[in-house]
């Protein structure tokens, strides 16, 4: 019953990670499952028109009555609590996870990169880390799995601008939109350049994440490889037509999904 609504969540809100996880064992599969949720469920509060910030601040307080034991009766929160308990999840990582969510709530622009990355660090390098627990991977790989989930959620940052603008939300540093002399969020030369940069940056960045493939097992690098090759094949798309930000994400489909799965594990286990 829990992990049927964990997967509906997962099914309806992530097309890119849905598809992909499919590839895990189905014990790894399931835990994947319910931290989705959790994530998904706690970002949906915030990550709205109207934020309902009463209910977040109630779901916070009782995330961390769960850590200590309690069962609070809402499922995806003890269903987290469980998995942060069988997977050694640190509390500091559940903290700044939630301080980054609670962000959405106040910060609408951010002025720097560096101010960016702070946003970055709780939204999504410590579901990196998160995931490599889950995976039983060694404390050698932490670095390069936060790595890559910076790269995941700067690529879903540039790609969903569009969206964010109907939230009156900017992901996008200030610095570099007044460093490339963009005045809107239009199709014109600076804002395709702009774009252009931002691509960039997230291959740079997913290229030194993936120097963390090293430590994972063929079982489990299948779907990670996939996940990463579908951002990539997003991130291409939008650099030969920046415009695409501003309309509908670009996500792949499932049966781009399913052949770009296919290829990983005919390439991995050769």
């Amino acid at each position: 019953m829990i992990y049927d609504e964990a997967y509906e969540i997962f099914r309806k809100s992530s097309k890119t990670f849905y598809y992909a996880s499919k590839l895990f064992p189905k014990r790894v599969r399931d835990d994947v499952a319910l931290l989705y949720a959790f994530v998904r469920t706690i970002d949906d509060l915030v990550d709205v028109p109207e934020p309902k910030v009463d209910d977040f601040y109630r779901a916070w307080e009782l995330t961390l009555r769960a850590l200590e034991g309690e069962r609070t009766g809402i499922w995806y929160i003890d269903a987290f609590a469980d998995l942060s308990r069988r997977r050694g999840f640190e509390v500091e990582h559940i903290e700044a996870f939630m301080s980054s969510m609670e962000m959405d709530l106040y910060i609408r622009e951010y002025q720097t990169f560096e101010e960016l990355l702070r946003y970055i660090y709780g939204s999504a390098e410590v579901i990196g880390v998160f995931m490599a627990k889950i995976m039983g991977l060694s404390e050698d790989s932490y670095e390069s799995a936060m790595k890559l989930g910076r790269a995941y959620q700067f690529i879903n940052m540039v790609r969903d601008i569009g969206e964010d603008l109907k939230l009156g939300r900017v992901y996008m540093p200030k610095e570099d939109l007044e460093r490339f002399g963009v005045e809107c969020f239009c199709s014109s030369p600076e804002f395709r350049e702009f774009i252009r940069f931002q691509v960039r940056r997230f291959f740079k960045m997913i290229r030194d994440a993936e120097h963390g493939y090293r430590y994972i097992p063929k079982r489990y690098l299948i779907p990670i490889k996939t996940a990463s090759d579908l951002y990539k094949w997003a991130a291409k798309k939008i650099y030969r037509a920046p415009e695409l930000v501003l309309r509908s994400g670009v996500k792949p489909s499932r049966l781009r999904s399913i052949s770009y799965g296919l290829l990983n594990a005919v390439i991995i286990w050769i």
